[in-house]
């Protein structure tokens, strides 16, 4: 049977290889690399027209087959114009659109729009996770509903709670 000494100094030991170990994965720790459809970021803001229309679904595959019209030819005319005009370590300024059906490209990355929601423009910046899916996607056309709360016409004894 060991001495109390000893499993104390071993148990010191074991903190310290512990310890070790701990800040040895806090250097390792690396973040997470984004990638489309197995395409990396900076390869896919080099990548064609005609490439990335290969790696997104059939339906925006079918609409780009079917030509990119005036209006988002002009949106993306407009956010270049917004990402040149920006000095450094700044976002560009924001955008106004109606266009909700617009998908969303890489060259768009990096860029503010304001969608617009039936009430009012939300803006939106444009993140590498959004590419591929469509701008109204990301400003919502309603209020959610908040069941259960007192107001009018929940209850009788709700009517003479004060309506803010």
């Amino acid at each position: 049977m060991p001495s109390w000494a000893s499993v104390g100094s071993m148990d010191a030991v074991r903190r310290e290889t512990i310890g070790t170990e701990a800040d040895a994965t806090h250097k390792r720790r690396t973040f997470r690399k984004f990638t489309y459809r197995g395409v990396d970021l900076e390869q896919l803001l080099d990548v064609s027209s005609e490439d990335f229309m290969q790696m997104v679904t059939c339906r925006a595959r079918r609409k780009f087959k079917r030509g990119l019209k005036r209006k988002p030819m002009g949106l993306i005319k407009k956010l270049r114009i917004a990402k040149q005009n920006t000095p450094e370590l700044e976002k560009p300024a924001c955008v106004k659109t109606h266009l909700r059906s617009m998908i969303i490209v890489p060259e768009m990355i990096g860029s503010i729009v304001g969608v617009y929601n039936g009430k009012q423009f939300t803006q939106v910046e444009i993140k590498p996770d959004m590419v591929g899916y469509y701008l109204g996607e990301f400003s919502i056309t309603y209020k959610p509903v908040r069941h259960g709360r007192p107001g009018m016409g929940a209850t009788h004894s709700s009517r003479f709670i004060p309506l803010k």
